[in-house]
């Protein structure tokens, strides 16, 4: 799972973990696990995520190659 986009996504919009979590129904606590690695993901947790960005779950989750904008990030 590739949670170095979650963020940058997160970051590039000047998001807060709690806009975020409030936007897809989730807590700031569990989007913060999930963002940092320390809770799994399920689908439909992935899917919610996903529409805040205006994403499809696997353009956020899914282990690809960066953009050269995204590998200055990190």
């Amino acid at each position: 799972m590739n949670l170095i986009k979650l963020k940058y996504l997160r970051e590039k919009r000047n998001m807060t973990y709690q806009e975020v979590a409030d936007m897809a129904g989730l807590s700031k606590e569990h989007y913060w696990m999930i963002e940092n690695g320390r809770r799994g993901l399920t689908y439909p947790t992935a899917i919610k995520i996903a529409k805040v960005f205006n994403k499809r779950p696997d353009d956020i989750f899914l282990n690809s190659e960066l953009t050269c904008e995204e590998q200055d990030v990190i």
